[in-house]
């Protein structure tokens, strides 16, 4: 009896392990769901709501003051014969294929000379990242003041130094209106990129490079083949970053060029604000502000798919 009975123990202390250990597991679960839900709330007030409304704005026509009325998909129609639409994607695109490898070589190459702990080094790192602290608004109107003809500092900069004899206009055409904007960005942004850079460099071992070097290696040969494969995702962070910012660019254009000359500097989130807020048409800028939402989310995942494969 005694022996059955030690026996059968195990048997019934078995179930009960597994029922226990189940528990616990749910109940893991549980404590795990309470607290991400102040993240998933958050994510669902101020981004899934948001953008389920913009998407029912855009099947409307949604004036600012008055009723509105079921469009369907004529708001999306509208976009095929709106020459303002095309221009304005088309120039967003344009400013950022040149932004983005700017941003990319700039802000590798400012952490790749300040990467070693030197004297000196934490005050030039500080230099560079200031401009990032800036908001947009407030750095493009310092910007409108450094370019002010016959008054400002560039200028007074190229007057001084002989190059020329009388004010630049530099938002009278839109290839200096351009260079303008790329120009400010650059100095209010790589600051950022080359912190990503930095952290980057920093987690590549100093092994993996003296192995390099070991093996006859030269600076650049290590540069190439070495650390720029294991910087590959931060690389990848960093263009998706830019294209991202790029496509949203509006501040910058808002108020250093106005979208001028003759409308030839307006983005595609510049048209959208003022088909929504200038002409109130609500619906047609909802319609606009989704079909971006497709394409940047279009670009970020063929960009993660990419970054997959080569991982």
């Amino acid at each position: 009896m005694s022996a059955a009975a030690s026996t059968a123990a195990p048997g019934r202390t078995g179930p009960r392990r597994f029922a226990g250990s189940r528990a616990f597991r749910r109940r893991r679960a549980m404590v795990g769901l309470l607290l991400v839900s102040p993240a998933l709330a958050f994510v669902g007030v101020f981004f899934l709501a948001p953008f389920v409304l913009m998407i029912w704005m855009s099947l409307h026509k949604w004036p600012l003051l008055g009723h509105t009325s079921w469009a369907g998909l004529s708001n999306y129609a509208a976009m095929g014969n709106d020459p303002m639409f095309w221009r304005s994607l088309a120039f967003t695109v344009e400013y950022t294929l040149i932004i983005t490898p700017i941003l990319i070589v700039v802000g590798f190459g400012l952490a790749w000379l300040i990467r070693e702990r030197r004297r000196g080094v934490g005050f030039f790192r500080t230099v560079y990242f200031m401009p990032y602290v800036i908001g947009f608004a407030a750095a493009s109107y310092l910007w409108v003041w450094f370019l002010n003809p016959g008054v400002g500092l560039f200028d007074k900069t190229l007057q001084a130094l002989g190059l020329t004899s009388s004010p630049v206009q530099w938002f009278s055409s839109r290839t200096l209106a351009l260079f303008a904007v790329v120009l400010m960005i650059v100095w209010k942004v790589v600051g950022f990129t080359m912190l990503l850079f930095m952290s980057g460099l920093q987690g590549i071992p100093d092994d993996v490079q003296e192995a390099a070097q070991t093996d006859g290696a030269g600076r650049w040969a290590t540069l190439w083949r070495v650390t720029l494969p294991l910087l590959r995702r931060t690389i990848a962070l960093t263009v998706i970053l830019a294209i991202v910012g790029s496509m949203l660019a509006f501040d910058q254009f808002y108020i250093m060029t106005n979208g001028g000359p003759n409308n030839q500097t307006v983005t595609i989130v510049y048209w959208i604000y003022d088909s929504s807020f200038v002409n109130f048409q609500l619906g047609y800028g909802a319609a606009m502000s989704v079909v971006l939402t497709v394409i940047l989310v279009l670009i970020t995942s063929v960009q993660l798919y990419l970054l997959r494969d080569q991982t």
